[in-house]
């Protein structure tokens, strides 16, 4: 097989196009960090180092779980578990993803490179969670929380409470939707031993858990309109994602599943795009 036919396939095996679920608040965390249009060239890094850590994380990921996946009937078609990649070249396409991300940190400033190691070692591990703790959704939130934060202080090269207040936002709207995406493994889990919340309490008990989470997340939004001092568009911008996450929540139900790849994929792109839009946006017309 050819690089680049390999390539192809391990960029649609790690689903690259996924990236667009956290760039935004990336994004959003430079432009609120500047006050508006940040450098091009903080724009362009920033990009990079969330295409590489994001890269790494799910290359990593389908390496380490390989063999879960190949056992799993909703993954048995991944390229690695059907032995449609080597395992060679999914190491050296983590290995160059992880060392783009640090190129890009570097780029960045001193602060963003010293806590690179930190941000690549926190998207690595999380692939282990899901064998020992229930919180794994929480660590994978985490893992998506820092790009936010890490744009922010790109930017501007120290922490601040607004970016912290959006991080939080982006970990516990991650871990909310996570716990809905892995009701579909809930028999799988408890056979293969792997942990998850839906294992350890039930689809029915999983999804009120992801409800509470995600009532969090709007109170936080309602927060965070108050500490960024936004102004009727961003409002616009909470209201819409309040409206996404009940759309998400109403297409999933305990006894059917059926329309969860509705809720995972599109209402949470929607709304990661629409608060980097109209929060972007507010800050950009102060």
């Amino acid at each position: 097989m050819t690089v680049a036919k390999s390539l192809k396939i391990t960029l649609e095996m790690i689903k690259i196009e996924h990236t667009l679920f956290a760039l935004p608040f990336a994004l959003l965390g430079a432009v609120l960090a500047a006050g508006g249009i940040p450098p091009i060239n903080k724009l362009l890094w920033i990009t990079v180092c969330m295409v590489g850590a994001r890269s790494a994380a799910m290359a990593f990921n389908r390496l380490v779980d390989r063999k879960f996946d190949a056992a799993n009937p909703r993954t048995k078609m991944r390229a690695l578990a059907a032995g449609l990649l080597s395992t060679k070249f999914v190491w050296v396409f983590t290995i160059v993803s992880s060392l783009l991300f640090i190129l890009g940190a570097a780029m960045l400033n001193s602060t963003t490179l010293i806590l690179s190691p930190v941000a690549l070692g926190s998207v690595l591990a999380y692939s282990y969670t899901k064998r020992f703790t229930s919180l794994s959704h929480i660590v994978l939130g985490w893992c998506l929380a820092i790009a936010p934060t890490g744009a922010w202080l790109a930017v501007r090269g120290e922490f601040a409470p607004t970016p912290l207040l959006l991080s939080a936002i982006v970990m516990l709207w991650t871990a909310g939707f996570d716990i809905i995406y892995a009701c579909q493994d809930y028999d799988f889990d408890l056979k293969s031993g792997l942990y998850s919340i839906p294992k350890r309490f039930g689809i029915d008990r999983a999804l009120l858990i992801s409800r509470l989470l995600h009532t969090l997340v709007f109170i936080l939004m309602l927060l965070l309109f108050y500490v960024a001092r936004f102004s009727w568009l961003g409002a616009v911008g909470i209201f819409a994602a309040g409206l996404l996450l009940l759309r998400q929540h109403s297409l999933v139900k305990p006894e059917d599943l059926s329309k969860l790849d509705a809720a995972f994929f599109t209402t949470n792109a929607l709304l990661s795009i629409i608060l980097f839009l109209t929060m972007g946006a507010d800050t950009l017309l102060k």
